[in-house]
C-alpha cells in the first residue's frame, strides 16, 4: 500500500472557472479575489481580510504596519519556519528567539518572559501544526507591557482557542495556502485583522503604496503613491482555487479531526510514541508524533512508501544566518532542539481512508515496539 503525504481535491467546476478566468485576460483585481476575501473574513469571524502572494508576505506587511523598525526586538519561537523570523529581519528589527513547549512546539508565557527587554516591541505567535497557542496569559502579559502580537497562522486554518478562530487575538493573523496546507492556491496567503487603520495600511502596502484601487480611478493610471509599497498581490485564478476549497472546508476540517482522533487512539497503545492530546480546537495541518530513533523510522517509511515530512528538523536560531549574526547558543533552546530531533509529520488529508490510517499506525507501532 502506497500512501502520499498530501493530496488536494479540486473540483471540475473550479478547473472550468479557472480556465474561463485565464481566457478572459482579466487575471488580477477580479471578482474571485473579492469573494475569497469576503468568505475568508466570514469563516474566521474577523472584520477585515486581504489576499497576499504568500504567508511570508502577510507576516512582512504585518511587521511593517505594526511599526517594527531598526533597534526593536521581536520575540519569535525557535521552532517555526524561517519565514517567521525573516519577516522581522526585513524591517530592520531583531528576531529574538524563544524556547518552546516540549510537546506542542508553541511559545509559552514562561519562556516569553525570559526574553523580554526594554527593546521588546512585539512577539510573533506560531500555532504549530495547527495547535493553538495558550493565549490567556500571553495576551494579558503583552497588553500590560504594550507588546504587539502578530499571529503566524500558516498551519492554522480552522484552529480555534476557546472557540474563537486564531488570527483574531493579535493585530493580525497571516495564513498560508502553500500546496501542503489545508487549502491551497499554489502559492498565496491571507491576512485577517480587526483593526481598521491596520487594514488600510496593509491594503496600500501590498499594492505598491497606490492610494486608489482600479475601480476607484476616474481614468486608467490615475493614482498617487504616498508610501513605499510592495507587489504582494494574489491573482484572481488563485483566489478562485482557494475559494472553491474554502467553501467545502468545514466538511474537510471535520474529516481531518476524525483522522487525527484515529491516529491518537491507535498510538495510545504505546508509551514510546509522544503525541499531543486530541482536541477539536486543533485544525491538524498534519499529525505530529515524537520518536527517539527517528532516522530508522524514516528509512522504514521510505521503504514501504508511506508519505511523511518533518516540521522542522532544525531550529531557526541555529541556522547559519541567525547563528552567525546573533551568536545563538544551543543551551537556550533545549525544548526546541528536542522537538526538532524527534518530530515526524504524518498525513491528515480528508481523502485518507481509515484503513490507510490504521496501516500507517500499525507499521509505526510494530517498528517502535520491536526497536530496542
Amino acid at each position: 500500500m502506497k500512501v502520499k503525504f498530501s493530496k488536494k481535491n479540486i473540483s471540475n467546476k473550479c478547473l472550468s472557472d479557472i480556465s474561463k478566468i485565464i481566457k478572459s485576460g482579466w487575471l488580477t483585481h477580479g471578482k474571485y479575489t473579492k469573494l475569497f476575501e469576503e468568505k475568508f473574513r466570514k469563516y474566521t469571524n474577523s472584520k477585515y481580510s486581504l489576499t497576499v502572494s504568500s504567508c511570508t508576505a502577510g507576516l512582512h506587511l504585518s511587521c511593517i504596519a505594526a511599526g517594527f523598525k531598526h533597534g526593536d526586538e521581536i520575540i519569535v519561537p525557535a521552532m517555526t519556519h524561517t519565514a517567521t523570523a525573516h519577516a522581522v529581519e526585513y524591517t530592520g528589527a531583531k528576531a529574538v528567539f524563544c524556547d518552546v513547549d516540549l510537546v506542542s512546539g508553541n511559545l509559552t508565557i514562561d519562556n516569553l518572559k525570559k526574553k523580554i527587554s526594554k527593546k521588546t516591541k512585539g512577539v510573533i505567535l506560531v500555532h504549530m501544526n495547527g495547535g493553538p497557542c495558550d493565549f490567556e496569559q500571553i495576551k494579558t502579559f503583552c497588553d500590560k507591557k504594550k507588546i504587539k502580537i502578530i499571529e503566524d497562522c500558516a498551519h492554522a486554518l480552522g484552529t480555534k482557542y476557546k472557540n474563537k478562530h486564531v488570527g483574531n487575538f493579535g493585530l493580525s493573523g497571516s495564513f498560508s495556502f502553500y500546496p501542503t496546507k489545508q487549502i491551497t492556491t499554489g502559492e498565496g496567503g491571507m491576512i485577517i485583522t480587526n483593526n481598521k487603520n491596520f487594514f488600510k495600511s496593509i491594503k496600500k502596502l501590498k499594492a505598491f503604496g497606490i492610494d486608489k484601487d482600479i475601480g476607484e480611478r476616474k481614468k486608467p493610471g490615475e493614482y498617487d503613491v504616498k508610501m513605499l509599497g510592495f507587489n504582494y498581490r494574489m491573482t484572481d485564478f488563485q483566489s478562485c482555487l482557494g475559494l472553491d476549497q474554502l467553501q467545502s472546508y468545514k466538511k474537510s476540517l471535520g474529516k481531518r479531526q476524525k483522522i487525527a482522533k484515529r491516529y491518537y487512539q491507535n498510538f495510545c497503545r504505546s508509551n514510546k510514541i509522544g503525541q499531543l492530546k486530541f482536541s477539536k480546537q486543533n485544525s491538524y495541518f498534519i499529525y505530529p508524533i515524537f520518536v527517539k530513533k527517528r532516522d530508522k523510522l524514516i528509512k522504514l517509511l521510505n521503504k514501504i512508501h508511506i508519505g511523511f515530512s518533518i516540521h522542522y528538523p532544525k531550529i531557526i536560531p541555529l541556522m547559519s544566518y541567525y547563528k552567525n549574526k546573533y551568536r545563538n547558543k544551543k543551551s537556550d533552546y533545549t525544548n526546541a532542539i528536542n522537538y526538532a530531533n524527534t518530530n515526524i509529520s504524518l498525513p491528515v488529508y480528508p481523502s485518507l481512508k481509515n484503513k490507510e490510517v490504521d496501516y500507517i499506525s500499525k507499521k509505526i507501532l510494530t517498528f517502535i515496539n520491536n526497536e530496542k
